[in-house]
C-alpha cells in the first residue's frame, strides 16, 4: 500500500522541502512503509491565479526554473494552486501565470483548479497537465466528490468535513478511492460557514496584490483592505494561530494511525498536508508526524535540523 503525500510550498518552503526530500531518499529506514512524496504544491508569487492561501513576494524566471528543475529532478511533480475563484476572461491572458505553465509543461507536473473558466482554458491550451479538483469548491456532502470523480480529474480533493465520516466515505466506489485526496491537518473550524467566502476574499487579495506588485508602488501593501467581510468586519476566526498540536484535537484531524489502519485498507492513498505559509517548526512537526516511524522521529528530527542548519535554512544558536 502506498501513502502518497502532497506537501506544501514551492517558494517559502523550497529549501526545507528539498532537504526533506533528500533525507527521505537517503534515509528510507526512518520512514513509514509505503510513504512517498506525491507532489509539492503551491505557487510562484505574484500569480494572479493563485488561491487558497495568500502568498507574497516576487519570483523571477531563474528561480522558477530552479525550483521546477530541482523537484522534477527527484521525480516529484510540482502542483500549482491555481484555485482563485475570481478569475475573469482577461486574467486568462496573464503573462506571468502562462509563463509558469510553459516552464513546467511536461508529462509530470499538475495544476489544482477551482474556476471552470480557468480549468477550460488550461485543458485547451496546456492539455498535458494533470488536473486536480480543489477542496476550495467546498463540496461538503458525499455527492459532491462522487460527482467530481465522474469527470476527467487526475485527483479530487475531498472537503475536510468528510474526514473520518467512514459511513459516507464507503459510498465512494472503491475503484475511485485512489483518486481521492484527504486533507489531513486542516486548521479550519469544522463545518465553517465562512470558508468559501474566505477563499473568495483570498482570490480578491491575489488580484489586488498582483496589481500592486506590477504597479511599481513603494508604499506598503495593506493586507487588511482585502479581507473585509463588510465595512466594519474582517475574517478573524483565529484558526491560523493553531499549532501542530492544536490541530490534532479537531474531529476533522486525520492521524497517521488513521491513514495506515483505516484509509489505506479502504483504498484511499492520496493525503494532503497544509502549511504553504507555515514556519519551519510547523513543517518539521507535521512532516515527521505523518511520514516518519514514531520510533525514528527523534533521530530524524536531529538529522533534518542538522541539514537545515548546515544549508543555512535555519539557525541554531550555539
Amino acid at each position: 500500500m502506498r501513502a502518497r503525500f502532497h506537501l506544501p510550498g514551492l517558494t517559502k518552503n523550497f529549501s526545507f522541502n528539498y532537504i526533506f526530500a533528500h533525507m527521505m531518499k537517503n534515509c528510507p529506514d526512518y520512514f513509514r512503509e509505503g510513504a512517498e512524496i506525491a507532489s509539492f504544491y503551491g505557487t510562484f508569487p505574484p500569480a494572479v491565479w493563485n488561491g487558497g492561501r495568500s502568498v507574497t513576494g516576487r519570483c523571477d524566471e531563474s528561480f522558477i526554473k530552479q525550483v521546477i528543475g530541482a523537484y522534477n529532478g527527484l521525480g516529484i511533480p510540482v502542483r500549482f494552486t491555481f484555485t482563485n475563484p475570481c478569475i475573469t476572461d482577461e486574467m486568462l491572458k496573464d503573462p506571468f501565470c502562462n509563463r509558469i505553465l510553459e516552464l513546467a509543461y511536461n508529462d509530470l507536473n499538475e495544476v489544482i483548479v477551482n474556476s471552470p473558466l480557468l480549468e477550460d482554458y488550461i485543458r485547451d491550451k496546456y492539455p498535458n497537465y494533470k488536473l486536480t479538483s480543489s477542496t476550495c469548491k467546498r463540496l461538503d456532502t458525499i455527492d459532491g466528490p462522487i460527482g467530481e470523480l465522474s469527470k476527467d480529474y487526475h485527483i479530487v480533493v475531498l472537503d475536510y468535513d468528510l474526514n473520518n465520516q467512514f459511513d459516507l466515505l464507503e459510498k465512494i466506489p472503491r475503484e475511485e478511492r485512489g483518486r481521492c485526496e484527504i486533507l489531513c491537518n486542516t486548521l479550519c473550524n469544522p463545518k465553517c460557514k465562512m470558508r468559501k467566502e474566505h477563499y473568495r476574499l483570498i482570490g480578491e487579495y491575489s488580484i489586488a496584490y498582483n496589481e500592486y506588485v506590477n504597479s511599481g508602488k513603494t508604499t506598503p501593501f495593506n493586507i487588511d483592505d482585502y479581507y473585509k467581510v463588510n465595512e466594519n468586519n474582517v475574517i478573524n476566526c483565529g484558526c491560523f494561530t493553531r499549532n501542530a498540536y492544536d490541530i490534532r484535537k479537531l474531529p476533522t484531524h486525520v492521524s497517521p494511525d488513521d491513514i495506515w489502519n483505516k484509509y489505506l485498507p479502504m483504498g484511499f492513498e492520496q493525503f494532503k498536508l497544509e502549511g504553504r505559509t507555515a514556519g519551519r517548526i510547523f513543517l518539521t512537526e507535521n512532516h515527521l508526524y505523518y511520514m516518519v516511524k514514531p520510533e525514528c522521529r527523534d533521530e530524524a528530527r536531529l538529522m533534518l535540523l542538522y541539514n537545515l542548519e548546515r544549508n543555512g535554512v535555519i539557525r541554531v544558536d550555539k
